[in-house]
C-alpha cells in the first residue's frame, strides 16, 4: 500500500493514473460506484450472513461529502443491501444511492424509500420450474436456490465440489433462462437468472449522466462487474477520466487483468476508500 502511512496505491495503467489524478484534483465532480458482495463485504457461504466490512460505513461516510455521489450497485435487492451494509441513517451518507437488482431498484438516503421497475414475468416462471430443472440435472448435495425477488440464483459453494457442480448446472440453467426471456449471469460459485437489458454498466452510466460527473471510479470483484468496467472504458473514450479497481480473488483472476488497480479483497478496498477520503479532506 506504499511506504508512507497514508500513501495511496497507484494504478498500473496510464488511464487509471489519469483517472485517479482527475479524482484528486476535483473530487466534487466524481461518482464512486461500488459493488457490494466481494467488494464492500466478504464472500461468505451463506449470502444472508454477508455484512459490509467493519470499516466500510465509516470510510464511505468520510468520503461521501467530498464527492458528487457514491452509488452501491449490486445484484441484491436494494433494501437488502441497505440492511446488510448498515447504510441507513448514517451521518455523512445522506445522499448515498443503492442501485439494487443491477439498477432495476433504487434506494436513496434522502427519502429512505425504494423505487422499482415492474417485475419481468419470466422470473416467476423460472422460479416455479427451477427445482425440477435442478433435480433432472442431478444437482449436487449442497446446491441451493436463493430467492432474490427480481432474480433467482443457484449457489454451488456449499457442494462437495463447488466448481464441478457449477459447471454441470451452467448449460441447463442457460437453457431455462433462454426459454423464459432471461439471461444467465455466472458469478463466484453462483448462477443467477435475471431479466435482460439491465446490468451494472447501464446502471453506472445512467447515474454518471444523471449527476453530470466529470470523473468516475468503479470497484468490483466478479464477472457481473464486467459491464461496469466496459462502461468506464466507454466513458473514458468519450473524455471522462475513470479508475477501475478490482477487489481481487483467486476465483476470478481475469477481472484483475481488466483493472487499473488490483486490491486484495474488501479490507483493502475499504482501506483505499478511507485513504481517498483523508487525502481529499486535507487538500
Amino acid at each position: 500500500m506504499g511506504t508512507e502511512p497514508n500513501a495511496l496505491p497507484y494504478p498500473s495503467t496510464p488511464a487509471g493514473r489519469e483517472g485517479l489524478d482527475a479524482f484528486l484534483a476535483h473530487p466534487e465532480r466524481a461518482v464512486v460506484g461500488l459493488d457490494f458482495d466481494g467488494t464492500l463485504a466478504e464472500i461468505v457461504d451463506d449470502p444472508e450472513q454477508a455484512r459490509a466490512h467493519r470499516g466500510a460505513v465509516a470510510a464511505l461516510a468520510a468520503l461521501a461529502p467530498r464527492v458528487a455521489s457514491i452509488a452501491v450497485i449490486t445484484g441484491r435487492p436494494a433494501g437488502v443491501a441497505v440492511r446488510y451494509g448498515g447504510f441507513a441513517g448514517v451521518p455523512g451518507l445522506e445522499h448515498l444511492v443503492v442501485l439494487g437488482h443491477y439498477g432495476a431498484e433504487r434506494w436513496d438516503a434522502v427519502t429512505g424509500t425504494v423505487r422499482a421497475a415492474p417485475e419481468h414475468p419470466g422470473v416467476a416462471a423460472v422460479r416455479a420450474e427451477l427445482p425440477g430443472v435442478l433435480d433432472r440435472a442431478g444437482a449436487w448435495p449442497g446446491t441451493w436456490i436463493e430467492e432474490k425477488g427480481r432474480a433467482v440464483a443457484v449457489h454451488t459453494r456449499r457442494a462437495e465440489d463447488p466448481q464441478a457442480a457449477f459447471d454441470a448446472l451452467r448449460a441447463p440453467l442457460a437453457d431455462l433462462a433462454t426459454r423464459h426471456g432471461l439471461v444467465l449471469e455466472p458469478g463466484r460459485m453462483v448462477l443467477e437468472l435475471r431479466p435482460p437489458g439491465i446490468d451494472k454498466g447501464v446502471a453506472l452510466t445512467d447515474h454518471v449522466r444523471e449527476t453530470g460527473a466529470g470523473t468516475v471510479v468503479y470497484a468490483g470483484d466478479d464477472l457481473g462487474d464486467l459491464p461496469a468496467f466496459a462502461a468506464v472504458d466507454k466513458l473514458r473514450s468519450d473524455g471522462t477520466p475513470g479508475l477501475l479497481i478490482c477487489s481481487a480473488s483467486a476465483e476470478v483472476p481475469d477481472l484483475a487483468t481488466r483493472a487499473d488497480l488490483a486490491l486484495p479483497g474488501p479490507a483493502a478496498v475499504v482501506d483505499f476508500l478511507a485513504r481517498l477520503a483523508e487525502r481529499v479532506g486535507t487538500a
